[in-house]
């Protein structure tokens, strides 16, 4: 059956892709992995993986551990989302400090605030496919990892 617009919230979505969509941050949130088994197919792809990320959902579940590892406080607020059925893009903050070894940079114990930017496909109420950009480049600023270029240095 296909949903009717009556059926959608104010995203464009159903309760179900919604609710798939929000159980999968909950699961980065709360550190809980297994909270993936109800947000994303087996097979889902998370493109690109992350270094030494295997595929599927198996493969997300020890990076959410690794993540709450050197973010204990991890937080992702989603502050949009624009969808149709089968499909939606999140707008989201993730916040944190950096209190564990993270991309091979010492725990450093500041507080950071970066951009995510994925682009989910949904069926039968579980993510199939997630593509995303999270600012890396932005973290690495706010923690002092890579020096801030200025007119001198440049």
């Amino acid at each position: 059956m296909s949903p009717t617009t009556d059926m959608l919230d104010e995203t464009g979505l159903t309760p179900a892709e919604r609710g798939a969509i929000e159980t999968l941050y909950r699961a980065f949130n709360e550190g809980n992995p297994d909270l993936l088994d109800e947000a994303v197919t087996v097979d889902w792809q998370d493109i690109p993986l992350n270094p030494g990320q295997q595929p599927g959902r198996e493969g997300m579940k020890p990076l959410i551990r690794s993540i709450r590892a050197a973010f204990p406080d991890t937080n992702i607020e989603i502050l949009e989302i624009i969808g149709a059925p089968g499909r939606a893009a999140v707008r989201a903050e993730i916040t944190g400090t950096h209190s564990g070894d993270w991309f091979g940079i010492a725990p450093t114990g500041r507080s950071f605030r970066i951009a995510i930017h994925e682009f989910h496909r949904i069926s039968n109420g579980k993510l199939t496919h997630t593509w995303h950009l999270e600012d890396w480049f932005g973290w690495m600023n706010q923690i002092g990892a890579r020096p801030v270029l200025t007119q001198d240095n440049a």
